[in-house]
């Protein structure tokens, strides 16, 4: 090891420069002691120290800066010597075995800081991308996936309609399959590393149990972030045996993005920039990605939330504060969605549809009351400054209607616009049910509510108030009943909801520790 200190003054660099060294990935971060300095330096001081090799690694710096080369050229010239020396020493280690060594990160400078040519290759797409790239969601379901991968990877003629047919844990083990057995659980167990940025260690080993346990052994390689914190373009190595019978590396990069990770096999020998480029235009990928999202069928819960009386309440309002109220609305309920993982879908009128779907992390069925009940509180306290605002006696009150079911999903597109769809009677029942719902109150369906988890169903206060003329109303805990039993149907203006005259619903009247787990 050798202290900064020394560093400097044998390299004659500056302080400023040895830090823009680290932040370009050139040196790495280095390891902080505190030490007892010389008693006529006077009492203890700290000192960073790097690898013996950041001596020659400035010095190779101060040459290529000599040839000209600027500070990023210098950085992208050491990460590319960095990856060759390691694919070396990887094939060495590969004759006659395979490599025992598992999928390991690669240079600071490429991983972190990808650094493209000054132009770029702004011609490059998913669509012109010659090797193997798909996407996966958070559950390891597969939701997109190029030709190169069906080839070399999958297998598959044509995709499974639903999404847990999609889990890459069994599509790995379908007999169509183009991996050997051994690179099957290699690239299970480097895609099982790329997720532990995002998932926890429970979560991922839950999903593991669930699909394959026999992939469990490959858990205990796995080095989770502690801060939970990935690089913006990751990579890693992916040895595959080829016809031959002999070992290609393959350099595999992760994106992550809200909706999954982002995964593309290129050869280890080719040069990275291009497509590192391209993968670092995040808003250019996902983008691309939603827009070409295969459709699938999938279990979810809906919620569809509306403001009652919002035509009343716009005849009462000008314009302007009209329209500053509905934006005040959505900007309230939209970090409280996000939280609870949902979905935007097609709104209508002034209310919300937003859909739910498995997570790793959490039940999204559970997700689904939990948000509606925080949206229900926080429509009563706009509701309170509003009234406060306007010294009126108006109620503001969002009217939700929750349900669940397996559906098809989809997206309808435009040139600047992405909207997710679900198609079938699940998204119809609930906004019946939003329909139904009045003063502010959230029903769901005995559907939603039977498949929570008894711990999940004893934090939610639920049940139906019966009416009686002779004893009186009384909240009936825990009990379903069918809208007819609830409505007079005949009525004229209770037409609509004869659709789901028999449907068994319950109110959520109240909701315990919201957390999601």
């Amino acid at each position: 090891m050798i202290s900064s200190k020394a560093l400097i003054d044998q390299t004659g660099i500056s302080r400023a420069t040895l830090n823009n060294y680290i932040q370009l990935g050139i040196l790495p971060k280095p390891v902080v002691q505190s030490l007892t300095a010389n008693a006529d330096e006077g009492g203890a001081r700290v000192l960073g120290f790097f690898p013996d090799d950041a001596l020659e690694r400035v010095q190779a710096v101060q040459i290529l800066k000599s040839q000209g080369l600027s500070m990023v050229q210098v950085a992208e010239r050491l990460a590319q010597t960095d990856a060759l020396l390691e694919v070396s020493e990887l094939q060495l280690e590969a004759v006659g075995a395979r490599p025992v060594r598992g999928p390991s990160k690669v240079s600071p400078a490429r991983a972190s800081n990808p650094m493209p040519n000054a132009l770029g290759n702004l011609s490059l797409s998913l669509d012109t991308l010659a090797h193997p790239a798909y996407m996966l969601n958070y559950n390891f379901e597969l939701t997109w996936f190029n030709e190169p991968a069906r080839k070399s990877i999958f297998g598959f003629e044509a995709v499974p309609a639903k999404s847990a047919e999609r889990n890459l844990l069994q599509l790995l083990s379908r007999p169509d399959v183009r991996l050997a057995l051994e690179d099957q659980k290699a690239l299970v167990a480097l895609l099982l590393q790329l997720a532990s940025a995002r998932v926890s260690s429970h979560a991922l080993s839950k999903l593991v149990q669930d699909n394959d346990p026999e992939s469990l052994s490959l858990m205990e390689g796995i080095v989770f972030a502690e801060d939970g914190h990935e690089q913006t373009v990751n990579e890693m190595e992916f040895f595959q045996k080829n016809a031959a019978g002999q070992y290609d590396c393959f350099r595999v990069y992760a994106v992550y993005f809200r909706e999954g990770i982002l995964v593309v096999h290129a050869p280890a020998v080719e040069r990275g920039d291009d497509l590192l480029n391209f993968l670092s235009r995040r808003d250019q990928v996902i983008q691309s990605l939603l827009n070409k999202r295969l459709p699938v069928m999938t279990p979810l819960a809906v919620l569809v939330a509306d403001l009652q009386n919002s035509v009343r309440i716009c005849s009462e309002l000008p314009p302007d504060e009209y329209f500053a109220l509905i934006n005040q609305i959505w900007a309230t309920m939209g970090p409280i969605l996000r939280k609870y993982t949902g979905t935007h879908g097609k709104h209508v009128g002034d209310g919300v549809v937003y859909y739910f779907f498995p997570q790793a992390e959490s039940n999204y069925l559970f997700n689904a009351v939990a948000c509606a009940d925080e949206l229900r509180l926080a429509m009563r306290k706009i509701s309170s400054e509003w009234q406060l605002k306007k010294n009126w006696f108006t109620e503001l009150q969002l009217n939700i209607g929750l349900h669940e079911g397996q559906e098809w999903l989809g997206s309808f597109q435009s040139a600047n616009h992405i909207e997710f769809a679900v198609l079938g009677n699940t998204i119809n029942q609930a906004s019946r049910l939003s329909d139904f719902a009045r003063h502010g109150s959230i029903w769901a369906t005995k559907d939603l509510v039977s498949k929570l988890s008894v711990d999940e169903r004893s934090r939610v206060e639920f049940g139906v108030l019966r009416k009686s003329a002779e004893n009186g109303d009384r909240f009936v805990a825990s009990s379903y009943a069918q809208v007819e039993s609830l409505l007079d149907l005949g009525k004229e203006k209770y037409e609509k909801l004869r659709d789901i005259a028999q449907l068994p619903v319950t109110e959520i009247r109240r909701v315990s520790n919201t957390r999601m787990y």
